[in-house]
Parts: structure tokens; C-alpha cells; sequence
């Protein structure tokens, strides 16, 4: 599967995987103006949004289930039953989100609801033995290729991706108001 992900990504233009990146306007992104730096950050966010989109469609061949339904069987798997709101909470939707999720799931035979018996009101979502199979079976919800080489790098470079993608993050909350995020002006 690795292999058909570079190759669907190299197909996209988006770069090719023997570690030179190809980015926005050079090569090389030492030396460059703010500009040029928020461009590097623009174009790396797009060539991993790009892998991500090409992985969701090697999953939904190879098995049947989309990203977030695949992130459901493994929080299932690792923290057992749960309702739909802990569900959402772990793999990062809304509420109503989870629904149509969990709704393809078992119609899909890989999950159940389950209602509380004392108190109907209460349903608890649960893994079905296939579904508990394919949470096994499944690859990680993100390319191995990443999880492979994350596993490579020096724990304080680790450090600082996760400390630089958590101010990236945050930088969602923080829209201002007189930024138009349809157009991002």
C-alpha cells in the first residue's frame, strides 16, 4: 500500500518521496522572507493533506470503511463500549457527526447500539466480532510511511513537531473577526 500511495502522490505533482521535497517557489527554504516561510508551511500542510486523501482511498478499497469509521473501530477496540458523545469526543467530531458514522458502521455489520436497560434513554455503542476483527486488522489511521518515520527521528525533534503542530492547531481558535476564513483575507 505504501508503494500506491507514493505513486498516487507523485501522479498529484505533489512531490516525490527520494526526500527532496519540491516546495513553492525553490528548492531550498533556507534564507527565505516571512513570505516565503509561510509558504513552505502552506505547501507542507497541502502535500500532507494530499497523502491523507490518497491513504482515505487506498483504506475505503482495501476495506470498506472511510477514516473517521476506521478511528470509531479502534477507540472501540482500545476503550471498549462507549455512547456516541465519548465517541465523538475521542475521535474529534461533533456529535451529529458521529451519528451518520456510527449509522454506517452498523449498517455495515461492524458495530451494534446498545441500549441501556435501565435507563433507555442511554445507548452505548459496541464493536461486533467482525468489527472488532477489521480494528485489528486495519492499518494505522494514518500512513505507515509517517508513523515509520516518525519512529526514526530523535525524540526532542518529535518534541518540537508535536509543540509545532499544537500552536498550528491553535491557531484555529483564534480567528479574528474581521477575517473572512472562506477567502482567508
Amino acid at each position: 500500500m505504501v508503494d500506491d500511495v507514493k505513486r498516487a502522490i507523485d501522479a498529484t505533482g505533489a512531490g516525490a518521496f527520494d526526500g527532496q521535497a519540491q516546495g513553492p517557489s525553490t528548492l531550498d527554504p533556507e534564507g527565505e522572507t516571512l513570505r516565503d516561510s509561510i509558504q513552505w508551511i502552506i505547501w507542507y500542510l497541502r502535500r500532507l493533506v494530499q497523502a491523507g486523501d490518497v491513504y482515505s482511498k487506498e483504506l475505503n478499497r482495501n476495506f470498506q470503511v472511510s477514516q473517521p469509521q476506521l478511528s470509531c473501530l479502534l477507540a472501540l477496540d482500545q476503550y471498549g463500549p462507549m455512547s456516541s458523545s465519548a465517541l465523538a469526543k475521542y475521535i474529534l467530531v461533533k456529535p451529529s457527526t458521529i451519528t451518520g458514522i456510527v449509522d454506517r458502521l452498523e449498517q455495515k455489520g461492524l458495530v451494534t447500539r446498545q441500549r441501556n436497560t435501565n435507563d433507555r434513554r442511554v445507548v452505548t455503542i459496541e464493536l461486533t466480532e467482525p468489527g472488532r476483527q477489521l480494528a485489528r486488522d486495519a492499518p494505522p489511521p494514518i500512513p505507515e510511511v509517517i508513523i515509520h518515520g516518525l519512529k526514526k527521528l530523535p525524540p526532542e525533534t518529535t518534541q518540537k513537531i508535536v509543540e509545532y503542530l499544537g500552536t498550528l492547531v491553535s491557531l484555529l481558535d483564534e480567528v479574528p473577526a474581521d477575517i473572512d476564513i472562506q477567502t482567508a483575507e
